[in-house]
């Protein structure tokens, strides 16, 4: 097993290495810690990601704070003017994690605006009236928009996932140390209750989780992708979950955690093995790989056998 080093579209976890600073751990670690591996759901038959059933961005990142021993303050709602003076404020303190914005609307990104940006997190640095200076994770440094261009991409109307606009995080302090290690073995009840199927969780009807919706997913290729679903698992879906499932192996490996490093690898490799089957059109290829897929699932939730000190 050779460790990914490069880009990836890992947006919330490193705006969150970038707010914790160097007392951050491996983006690796703090992707794993969200919990994001550990699982596949396809939303509604229409939107299928390599995440848990019923698992979004916002749960993850809670999530992650709390097992590397931080505390932060979390606030989203009101006017366009009272978000922006909230923002105002907290940038006075450090900088601030925002999100989820509309990506599509970030209009430094070239493209832009598009319908179809989806999620996304970023730093901000400073902000007035006129310009917010930002760190974009998706490759853009010391990013600057017009403030109501951010605003309108803050409001985030296009993501389901959040109940209010204007989400943002500040006042990080860390309550008590906690290395990667501890953390990622503190992870390990979550990592299988996600595989197991969490049912406490809202998620929409015709909503599949787990060997399910990888399944649906193969009949789904098997009968002809629609063009948005393609473009959507090539562009974005098929990197974040290789990515997520290589990282997870080694943060398993490095626990000793031998059989389930194996299992999330072969997992990664098969993920990965996608992209070019379903740019190529191989749809064949493509449902054949995620019918080995599906029931890995399953066998990475029976190696992740939890230790009792953690239970």
């Amino acid at each position: 097993m050779l460790d990914y080093v490069g880009s990836g579209p890992y947006c919330y976890t490193n705006s969150l290495a970038m707010v914790l600073g160097p007392e951050a751990p491996a983006p690796a670690v703090i992707e794993t810690l969200t919990g994001s591996p550990f699982g596949m759901q396809f939303i509604a038959g229409a939107l299928p990601l390599f995440d848990p059933y019923g698992w979004h961005p916002e749960i993850g990142l809670d999530s992650a704070i709390g097992l590397l021993g931080w505390r932060c303050e979390r606030s989203d709602g009101g006017t366009p003017g009272e978000a922006l003076a909230r923002l105002r404020a907290a940038c006075g303190r450090g900088p601030v994690l925002v999100g989820p914005v509309d990506m599509g609307l970030l209009l430094y990104q070239p493209g832009t605006p598009s319908a179809d940006g989806g999620d996304h997190y970023v730093v901000v640095l400073s902000a007035d009236e006129e310009r917010i200076r930002l760190h974009d994770p998706h490759g853009h440094p010391y990013a600057t928009l017009p403030t109501g261009a951010f605003l309108a991409a803050w409001e985030a109307e296009s993501v389901s996932y959040t109940e209010a606009p204007y989400v943002l995080r500040t006042g990080f302090v860390r309550e008590r140390r906690v290395d990667g290690a501890e953390a990622l073995r503190r992870s390990l009840p979550g990592a299988v209750r996600w595989l197991a199927g969490r049912d406490d969780l809202p998620v929409p009807p015709g909503s599949l989780g787990g060997a399910a919706a990888v399944e649906e997913l193969a009949a789904r290729v098997s009968r002809g992708l629609e063009p948005g679903i393609r473009n959507l698992l090539t562009v974005f879906g098929v990197r974040v979950g290789a990515r997520r499932l290589s990282d997870a192996g080694t943060c398993l490996a490095a626990l000793g955690l031998a059989e389930a490093a194996a299992i999330a690898t072969e997992q990664a490799e098969m993920v990965g093995e996608l992209q070019f089957l379903l740019v190529a059109g191989a749809d064949a290829e493509a449902a054949a790989v995620l019918r080995r897929l599906a029931p890995t699932y399953g066998r990475l939730g029976a190696a992740l056998g939890v230790p009792r000190a953690v239970r």
